[in-house]
């Protein structure tokens, strides 16, 4: 089963911009609603019996049950036969937003995620239909249900491989947005270590080397806009909260922020693309940027968009161009030798590698990135109990199939 999901522009009229934020509305208020119910219980069962506040306590019965996704799902019904704002809006998606708060609470249990938070009218910028119509899709536009007929900005043709599951309507700074998820009754194969490997070390004076010596240098996004955000944000401070000027202005810095969000992307792609040219299989090292943003360099790391790199658009583009990726062990790459396996320890400053044991010397960043490609080599090796390198090709079978598909997207 091949899923994926392609965004595109929706062409709205006054009627169904006005139906969209009247929904999102909706979907906010029962988000705010079940939110409110949830803490309301926790903090019922948080006194000590000897420890109760004198200034208010929570009426809730011992044996009220906590109230999950279940719990409420009921109540929502049964509040809907009195309330005509919820059976304007379809119950589906209504759903879907107390299933998007079960989940919410369980990465908070699981200690993964914060503790969800109550949402204004700018968070709330999203809402889903969980099931679409046959043929809802057309040159005209695509049918939503409770929107009709919504003309679409078709930027490329969906085949006739895929079928439409869901839809999301997202509201940016740049305008309203759907999202499809497409699936595809396949079985696409996973591609196997073959041909030219080639090692990628990332870091901050240059965003990627690689072990065949290429070293790209790490545009600053970010560091471009900023002057025009400082002084949008220096004027925002002039601005009455929550009037029409305070508004336009937050507008205007939000089509900032995502121009440089569509701008990272961008390069992104056309750099994953670029590495998929110049090898068959791809070696990266496995690290947690989450706790690297958190250290002194945390804005140069967040502007640069590793996470968003190695973990989300490199994979696609390798699995797409049927290119061989994974991940390494990390530790000590950069203080080990590539042509000896020596230990050649190195500071943050050093930015040269020299070996005494060999004498090689090379750039720190290419010594790392050819340290990631012999261990990816050296563990496909011990994986499969066999010599890896020199095998050229996957699967003929294999490859066939993988290149029809992506061939009709």
């Amino acid at each position: 089963m091949l899923n994926m999901t392609w965004e595109f522009k929706l062409k709205l009229t006054a009627e169904q911009v006005s139906e969209i934020e009247r929904t999102l509305t909706v979907c906010r208020k029962v988000w705010n609603y079940a939110l409110r119910e949830r803490k309301d219980w926790l903090n019922s069962r948080k006194s000590p019996i000897n420890a109760c506040s004198i200034e208010r306590e929570y009426i809730i019965s011992v044996d009220e049950p906590f109230p999950n996704y279940h719990v409420q799902a009921k109540r929502l019904t049964t509040a809907k036969k009195e309330i005509e704002a919820l059976r304007s809006v379809n119950a589906q998606m209504l759903q879907q937003v107390l299933r998007k708060l079960e989940t919410a609470f369980e990465q908070w249990r699981m200690k993964k995620h914060g503790f969800p938070r109550f949402k204004n009218q700018a968070r709330m910028r999203s809402f889903v239909f969980p099931q679409m119509l046959k043929n809802c899709v057309s040159q005209a536009g695509i049918k939503l249900p409770q929107l009709g007929w919504v003309k679409v900005r078709w930027s490329r043709q969906i085949p006739d491989l895929f079928v439409v599951k869901q839809a999301r309507i997202v509201r940016k700074a740049s305008g309203y947005f759907v999202m499809l998820s497409l699936q595809a009754d396949v079985d696409v194969p996973q591609t196997s270590f073959y041909g030219h490997s080639i090692g990628i070390d990332v870091g901050l004076e240059y965003f990627l080397s690689t072990s065949d010596g290429t070293q790209v240098k790490r545009p600053r996004f970010f560091a471009k806009l900023h002057r025009k955000l400082k002084l949008l944000q220096r004027r925002l401070k002039h601005k009455q909260k929550g009037s029409v000027n305070c508004a336009k202005l937050l507008k205007k810095i939000a089509r900032v922020h995502q121009r440089i969000a569509d701008t990272r992307k961008d390069w992104h792609f056309k750099l994953a693309h670029r590495i998929c040219d110049q090898a068959d299989s791809i070696f990266i090292e496995d690290l947690d940027f989450r706790i690297i943003a958190k250290g002194m360099l945390g804005k140069h790391t967040l502007d640069a968009g590793f996470g968003q790199f190695t973990n989300q658009i490199l994979p696609w583009v390798c699995f797409k161009r049927d290119k061989y990726y994974a991940k390494v062990n990390p530790n000590g790459s950069s203080q080990e030798c590539p042509d000896c396996g020596g230990a050649v320890r190195k500071t943050l400053s050093d930015r040269l590698h020299h070996c005494h044991a060999c004498g090689s010397t090379k750039p720190r960043d290419v010594a790392a990135a050819q340290v990631i490609n012999s261990r990816g080599q050296r563990d496909r090796e011990n994986a499969c109990g066999v010599e890896v390198a020199g095998d050229s090709v996957t699967g003929s079978s294999q490859l066939a199939v993988k290149q029809e598909i992506f061939r009709a997207i």
